[in-house]
Protein backbone atom coordinates (compact mmCIF):
# COMPACT_ATOMS: atom_id res chain seq x y z
CA UNK A 1 0.00 0.00 0.00
CA UNK A 2 1.33 3.44 -0.93
CA UNK A 3 2.05 5.93 1.83
CA UNK A 4 -0.29 8.90 2.24
CA UNK A 5 1.11 12.01 0.53
CA UNK A 6 -1.23 14.61 2.07
CA UNK A 7 -2.26 15.52 5.61
CA UNK A 8 -5.52 13.75 6.49
CA UNK A 9 -7.92 15.76 8.66
CA UNK A 10 -10.73 13.92 10.48
CA UNK A 11 -14.47 14.58 10.16
CA UNK A 12 -14.10 17.56 12.53
CA UNK A 13 -11.34 19.02 10.35
CA UNK A 14 -8.59 18.19 12.88
CA UNK A 15 -5.34 16.24 12.95
CA UNK A 16 -3.52 15.06 16.08
CA UNK A 17 -0.22 16.83 16.82
CA UNK A 18 2.34 15.21 19.11
CA UNK A 19 4.72 17.91 20.37
CA UNK A 20 8.29 16.86 21.16
CA UNK A 21 11.35 18.70 22.44
CA UNK A 22 13.66 19.08 19.44
CA UNK A 23 16.80 18.57 21.50
CA UNK A 24 15.91 15.85 24.01
CA UNK A 25 13.05 14.15 22.10
CA UNK A 26 10.93 14.31 25.28
CA UNK A 27 7.20 14.26 24.46
CA UNK A 28 5.79 17.50 25.85
CA UNK A 29 2.10 17.49 24.94
CA UNK A 30 -0.55 16.28 22.51
CA UNK A 31 -2.89 18.77 20.82
CA UNK A 32 -4.91 19.20 17.63
CA UNK A 33 -4.52 21.36 14.55
CA UNK A 34 -6.93 22.33 11.83
CA UNK A 35 -5.77 23.53 8.43
CA UNK A 36 -5.41 27.14 9.60
CA UNK A 37 -3.44 26.20 12.71
CA UNK A 38 -1.06 24.05 10.66
CA UNK A 39 -0.61 26.81 8.09
CA UNK A 40 0.10 29.41 10.80
CA UNK A 41 2.57 27.07 12.52
CA UNK A 42 4.46 26.53 9.27
CA UNK A 43 4.43 30.20 8.28
CA UNK A 44 5.29 31.76 11.67
CA UNK A 45 7.51 29.11 13.29
CA UNK A 46 5.33 29.25 16.41
CA UNK A 47 3.08 26.48 17.76
CA UNK A 48 -0.56 27.13 16.79
CA UNK A 49 -3.36 24.73 17.70
CA UNK A 50 -7.13 24.31 17.69
CA UNK A 51 -8.78 24.21 21.11
CA UNK A 52 -11.74 21.81 21.05
CA UNK A 53 -12.84 23.06 24.47
CA UNK A 54 -12.80 26.75 23.55
CA UNK A 55 -13.64 26.29 19.90
CA UNK A 56 -10.91 28.61 18.60
CA UNK A 57 -7.33 28.87 17.40
CA UNK A 58 -4.68 29.50 20.03
CA UNK A 59 -0.95 30.09 20.03
CA UNK A 60 1.02 28.22 22.64
CA UNK A 61 2.17 30.71 25.27
CA UNK A 62 -0.17 33.53 24.27
CA UNK A 63 -1.18 33.91 27.93
CA UNK A 64 1.58 32.16 29.90
CA UNK A 65 4.53 33.27 27.79
CA UNK A 66 5.61 29.62 27.50
CA UNK A 67 5.97 29.71 23.75
CA UNK A 68 7.17 27.11 21.27
CA UNK A 69 9.68 27.81 18.50
CA UNK A 70 8.91 25.16 15.89
CA UNK A 71 11.96 23.63 14.25
CA UNK A 72 10.21 21.00 12.11
CA UNK A 73 6.83 19.38 11.46
CA UNK A 74 6.78 15.73 10.38
CA UNK A 75 3.82 13.67 9.11
CA UNK A 76 3.32 9.95 9.75
CA UNK A 77 2.92 7.37 6.96
CA UNK A 78 -0.90 7.49 7.08
CA UNK A 79 -0.93 11.29 7.05
CA UNK A 80 -3.26 11.46 10.05
CA UNK A 81 -0.79 12.46 12.79
CA UNK A 82 1.85 15.17 13.08
CA UNK A 83 5.09 15.29 15.02
CA UNK A 84 6.00 18.87 15.95
CA UNK A 85 9.62 19.37 17.03
CA UNK A 86 9.99 22.50 19.16
CA UNK A 87 12.22 24.53 21.41
CA UNK A 88 9.96 24.95 24.43
CA UNK A 89 10.20 28.13 26.51
CA UNK A 90 9.13 27.33 30.07
CA UNK A 91 6.88 24.40 30.99
CA UNK A 92 4.68 22.91 28.27
CA UNK A 93 1.94 21.82 30.68
CA UNK A 94 -0.60 24.25 32.17
CA UNK A 95 0.07 22.59 35.57
CA UNK A 96 3.61 23.96 35.51
CA UNK A 97 5.29 20.65 34.67
CA UNK A 98 7.83 20.49 31.88
CA UNK A 99 5.73 17.85 30.08
CA UNK A 100 2.03 17.01 30.24
CA UNK A 101 3.13 13.39 30.69
CA UNK A 102 4.33 13.74 34.28
CA UNK A 103 2.27 10.85 35.68
CA UNK A 104 2.56 7.11 35.34
CA UNK A 105 -0.23 4.54 35.32
CA UNK A 106 -0.24 1.38 37.43
CA UNK A 107 -2.60 -1.30 38.70
CA UNK A 108 -3.70 -1.43 42.34
CA UNK A 109 -6.27 -4.05 43.33
CA UNK A 110 -7.30 -4.36 39.69
CA UNK A 111 -7.87 -0.61 39.30
CA UNK A 112 -5.79 1.76 37.22
CA UNK A 113 -4.17 4.40 39.44
CA UNK A 114 -2.15 7.45 38.48
CA UNK A 115 1.03 8.45 40.25
CA UNK A 116 3.80 10.97 39.75
CA UNK A 117 6.57 9.62 37.56
CA UNK A 118 10.01 9.33 39.11
CA UNK A 119 12.04 12.47 38.60
CA UNK A 120 9.08 14.87 38.44
CA UNK A 121 7.28 15.25 41.74
CA UNK A 122 9.36 17.23 44.21
CA UNK A 123 12.53 16.83 42.20
CA UNK A 124 15.19 19.50 42.22
CA UNK A 125 15.90 21.22 38.90
CA UNK A 126 18.22 19.15 36.75
CA UNK A 127 19.36 19.19 33.12
CA UNK A 128 15.83 20.20 32.07
CA UNK A 129 16.46 23.74 33.35
CA UNK A 130 19.44 24.01 31.00
CA UNK A 131 17.30 22.81 28.09
CA UNK A 132 14.60 25.30 29.02
CA UNK A 133 17.09 28.15 29.28
CA UNK A 134 18.62 27.19 25.92
CA UNK A 135 15.12 27.42 24.41
CA UNK A 136 14.68 30.91 25.84
CA UNK A 137 18.07 31.96 24.47
CA UNK A 138 17.22 30.64 20.99
CA UNK A 139 14.05 32.71 21.04
CA UNK A 140 15.93 35.81 22.19
CA UNK A 141 18.42 35.41 19.35
CA UNK A 142 15.61 34.92 16.84
CA UNK A 143 13.36 37.77 18.00
CA UNK A 144 15.97 40.23 19.34
CA UNK A 145 13.56 41.89 21.82
CA UNK A 146 14.43 45.42 22.95
CA UNK A 147 15.98 45.56 26.40
CA UNK A 148 17.00 41.89 26.48
CA UNK A 149 20.49 41.28 27.88
CA UNK A 150 20.92 38.04 25.96
CA UNK A 151 19.71 39.63 22.70
CA UNK A 152 22.35 42.34 23.19
CA UNK A 153 25.01 39.68 23.75
CA UNK A 154 24.05 37.93 20.52
CA UNK A 155 24.10 41.24 18.63
CA UNK A 156 27.64 41.92 19.89
CA UNK A 157 28.82 38.63 18.40
CA UNK A 158 31.18 35.77 19.07
CA UNK A 159 34.08 37.83 20.40
CA UNK A 160 31.90 39.34 23.13
CA UNK A 161 30.46 35.94 24.09
CA UNK A 162 33.95 34.45 24.33
CA UNK A 163 35.02 37.39 26.48
CA UNK A 164 32.07 36.89 28.85
CA UNK A 165 32.74 33.16 29.25
CA UNK A 166 36.38 33.84 30.14
CA UNK A 167 35.35 36.63 32.51
CA UNK A 168 32.80 34.43 34.30
CA UNK A 169 35.27 31.51 34.52
CA UNK A 170 37.68 33.83 36.33
CA UNK A 171 34.89 34.87 38.70
CA UNK A 172 34.21 31.21 39.51
CA UNK A 173 37.83 30.50 40.40
CA UNK A 174 38.03 33.67 42.50
CA UNK A 175 34.86 32.70 44.40
CA UNK A 176 36.30 29.23 45.04
CA UNK A 177 39.52 30.72 46.44
CA UNK A 178 38.27 33.68 48.44
CA UNK A 179 34.49 33.75 48.83
CA UNK A 180 31.57 31.75 50.22
CA UNK A 181 29.89 28.63 48.83
CA UNK A 182 26.86 30.80 48.02
CA UNK A 183 29.00 33.12 45.89
CA UNK A 184 30.54 30.09 44.16
CA UNK A 185 27.05 28.86 43.24
CA UNK A 186 26.06 32.31 41.94
CA UNK A 187 29.20 32.71 39.84
CA UNK A 188 28.86 29.18 38.45
CA UNK A 189 25.30 30.00 37.40
CA UNK A 190 26.65 33.05 35.55
CA UNK A 191 29.27 30.89 33.82
CA UNK A 192 26.72 28.26 32.78
CA UNK A 193 24.37 30.94 31.45
CA UNK A 194 27.02 32.56 29.27
CA UNK A 195 28.34 29.17 28.11
CA UNK A 196 24.78 28.22 27.07
CA UNK A 197 24.50 31.51 25.19
CA UNK A 198 27.76 30.69 23.38
CA UNK A 199 26.45 27.22 22.46
CA UNK A 200 23.21 28.69 21.12
CA UNK A 201 25.12 31.29 19.13
CA UNK A 202 27.18 28.50 17.57
CA UNK A 203 24.11 26.36 16.87
CA UNK A 204 25.02 23.64 19.38
CA UNK A 205 22.24 22.01 21.44
CA UNK A 206 23.00 21.30 25.14
CA UNK A 207 21.95 17.68 24.53
CA UNK A 208 25.13 17.27 22.47
CA UNK A 209 27.18 18.19 25.54
CA UNK A 210 25.13 15.78 27.71
CA UNK A 211 25.78 13.02 25.16
CA UNK A 212 29.52 13.72 25.19
CA UNK A 213 29.61 13.57 29.00
CA UNK A 214 27.67 10.27 28.88
CA UNK A 215 30.14 8.90 26.32
CA UNK A 216 33.06 9.80 28.57
CA UNK A 217 31.36 8.26 31.60
CA UNK A 218 30.95 4.99 29.73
Amino acid sequence: MAEQDTVVFDSAGLVTAVVQDAGTREVLMVAHMNREALAKTLSTGQGWYWSRRRGRLWRKGEESGHTQHVREVKVDCDGDALLVLVDQVGPACHTGHRSCFYRGAGLEDGEVRLRASEGHEGASPGPEILRELAGVLRQRRLEQPTGSYSARLFAEGLARLNEKVMEEAAEVTRAARRETAERLVQETADLWFHTLALLVYQGVDPSEVFAELARRRR
